[in-house]
């Protein structure tokens, strides 16, 4: 007669099996929806496109509570992606974070540069865009003060609007993994070495350089992340909010833009060659980007595990800074889910409006 263990042990290894099976059917059934559905949609947070310019959109999200701060939020995307991570899903949302503490927040977004927009360069983004979008909330807020915002490149815009309009009102600047050092961007850096790297040509004779030399460049920093983040999907099948997150992530990551010819070499030869931004003699529409020059409130989010934009390519900012009121936080994980998903929600955005929120009023 079989031991009491053994029967426990017996009920344990059919629940086991029972589990593996019906996780089995379920992957199966789910897989088929997966490949059979349309892309899930995204970014459906209600907001008014407030105003649109050639590849530039600027949303103002509609308020989710009553009473609000006083100084406004501009956030910048980085150029190479769509905003809508900011607002990937609504459990996992971090414009819905910020509208639910009583944040008014406007984002700059982008579309596909046009082919006639291939002029547009660092001097349009960095002074003309964000210029442009500053006088737009002002206007629409009232308030003189804004903060600025930026995730990635998006934060080396705004940090370079920043240390080139030392007068303007801006009343705090937040980065998330900003490079400063492009030396320290690894495969880039040596992708776009100038003796290998014709960028004027590629420039000349294309026009907007394409999004699959970015993906590229990505795909080889992690040559088997695709394969791994497939494997992931395959083995959470079952799992249909684990799923729906992932696809619209995967969208996101997919959905890269072109960028404007001359933005691309402005940023290959300023930046990536001659490191200009750190070195302090970068210049732009007549005035230099020292980094010295920002005196307002500072906040740099990095990330422990950041392939893309590495902590010595980042940790420059806060040092270089001449802010008395500045702070460096460096949190677990990567360069997307530092800002984006459940451990951003768990990480960043409550520490980020504690720090905001005091100085927002």
């Amino acid at each position: 007669m079989a031991s009491t263990a053994e029967q426990d042990g017996g009920a344990g290894s059919g629940a086991a099996i029972q589990k593996l099976v019906e996780r089995t059917i379920q992957r199966n059934i789910k897989g088929v929806e997966y490949f059979a559905s349309a892309a899930p949609a995204v970014g459906l947070t209600a907001k008014d496109v407030i105003h649109k310019r050639g590849t530039l959109n600027l949303y103002h999200y509609k308020p989710l509570v009553e009473e609000v701060y006083r100084v406004p939020i501009l956030m910048v995307m980085a150029t190479t992606n769509r905003g809508y991570v900011f607002d990937i899903a609504e459990d996992h949302s971090f414009v819905r974070f910020l509208l639910n503490a009583g944040y008014d927040v406007f984002v700059m977004d982008w579309d596909a540069p046009r082919p006639e927009e291939k002029g547009l360069n660092l001097d349009s983004y960095a002074n003309d865009f964000i210029g442009d979008c500053l006088r737009r909330v002002r206007e629409t807020t009232g308030e003189q003060e804004v903060s600025l915002v930026g995730y990635c490149m998006g934060g080396v815009l705004s940090t370079i609007y920043a240390a080139t309009h030392p007068e303007e009102p801006i009343k705090n600047l937040v980065c998330f993994t900003t490079p400063i050092d492009f030396s320290e961007m690894h495969l880039f850096a040596h992708m776009s070495q100038q003796k290998f790297f014709d960028v004027d040509r590629l420039v000349d004779s294309v026009g907007n350089a394409s999004p699959d030399l970015l993906l590229t460049s990505f795909d080889m920093l992690r040559p088997s992340g695709r394969i791994a983040a497939q494997r992931t999907l395959w083995d959470n099948m079952w799992n249909s909010d684990l799923v729906e997150f992932q696809r619209k992530m995967e969208r996101w990551s997919n959905d890269m833009l072109p960028l404007a010819g001359e933005y691309f070499r402005d940023t290959v030869k300023k930046l990536m060659w001659r490191n200009e931004l750190k070195e302090g003699t970068l210049e732009v529409g007549g005035r230099i980007a020292d980094i010295g020059n920002i005196k307002i409130p500072l906040f740099h989010a990095v990330a422990l595990h950041d392939h893309i934009v590495p902590y010595e390519a980042s940790k420059h900012l806060v040092p270089l800074a001449g802010s008395k009121d500045k702070t460096e936080i460096t949190l677990k994980g990567g360069h997307i889910s530092l800002i984006a998903g459940p451990n951003a929600a768990r990480r960043l955005w409550p520490t980020l409006d504690e720090w905001l929120g005091e100085r927002s009023v």
